[in-house]
């Protein structure tokens, strides 16, 4: 008979996403069996950007830690928000986005939530059209 634990997680390393960002894979499905949930910490380098892209079926929401993070999203890109360290930040499922850190000398740091426990997000990359 299988019992239910409780798991601490130290990620010891990064993992290169998709979105060409540094991940610090937290809790998963792979990492501690979850079923409806993943964790993970971002971290966005100085002046770096995602690439663009959607996440598919699933809801992301992220909570700044460090850093000043623009996020343009729509389809064309055109809309913006700014976040900031102690600020949430909801993604709807298929909203094209990008995440941009707006320093040039500091890295931004988020957590990064979603709806669905596979380590790897499920991206559908993005070209906005022209």
């Amino acid at each position: 008979m299988h019992h239910p634990q409780v798991q601490p997680i130290r990620p010891e390393r990064e993992v290169l996403t998709q979105q060409r960002l540094p991940y610090f894979i937290g809790v998963s499905g792979q990492t501690v069996g979850a079923t409806g949930l993943s964790m993970h910490l971002v971290v966005i380098p100085p002046g770096a950007r995602s690439e663009p892209h959607s996440h598919v079926g699933y809801e992301t929401a992220i909570y700044v830690l460090e850093g000043v993070v623009a996020t343009r999203w729509g389809p064309r890109l055109e809309n913006e928000t700014v976040s900031r360290a102690g600020e949430f930040l909801f993604i709807p499922p298929g909203v094209p986005h990008e995440a941009i850190n707006l320093s040039a000398t500091e890295p931004a740091r988020a957590v990064v939530a979603r709806n669905h426990p596979a380590q790897e997000d499920t991206v559908q990359p993005y070209v906005p059209p022209q």
